[in-house]
């Protein structure tokens, strides 16, 4: 017998306030791209073009696809700018369009469980709009803190992330932090 078609996309949740959620995320990605299958992945809050899976990204053609809609600099996550508010929904409909036209095998929506938490996009109607506008056969992987229970319940797969042990200060590293 047939596994039915799903009616909605797979969604896998990675947050928690330890590290590792974008680049375990990264790491599906990477699994994806080795099998010839679609990646977009979709930054909220994050302007950097110096991290390694935006540097990658002319590498990994045609597979791999990444857009940021972030600015330079923190988002003030106790009193978010309209600038980041305005960044992020134009970030989630790019995300909705962009899946409905090149339907990927894995879309990954980067730090929108934060940006939903601090108030820059609604997490109703992110949940609304990935079940009847995300097709059906794309994975939707959602990664940072925070994440909103509306986002938890929804989820197939949900998984925290807890720092065990860390340094006092750690000092960034290329190709690790970022």
């Amino acid at each position: 017998m047939k596994n039915p078609k799903p009616k909605k996309p797979l969604i896998y949740i990675w947050t928690g306030i330890g590290a590792g959620k974008t680049t375990s995320a990264l790491g599906v990605a990477l699994r994806q791209v080795a099998h010839k299958q679609k990646v977009i992945i979709i930054q909220f809050m994050k302007g950097r073009k110096d991290v390694g899976e935006y540097i990658i990204k002319d590498r990994l053609k045609p597979y791999y696809e990444i857009y940021q809609f972030g600015r330079k600099g923190w988002v003030n996550l106790k009193n978010p700018s309209k600038r980041d508010k305005k960044l992020a929904k134009e970030g989630f409909d790019f995300a909705i369009e962009i899946a409905k036209k090149k339907k990927p095998n894995l879309l990954i929506l980067d730090e929108i469980n934060l940006a939903a938490a601090i108030g820059l996009l609604d997490p109703k109607e992110v949940i609304e709009r990935i079940d009847k506008e995300i097709p059906a056969r794309t994975i939707v992987y959602m990664t940072g803190r925070y994440a909103p229970k509306e986002f938890i319940d929804r989820a197939d797969y949900a998984t925290e992330f807890v720092t065990l042990k860390q340094p006092k200060v750690i000092k960034a590293k290329k190709g690790i932090e970022y």
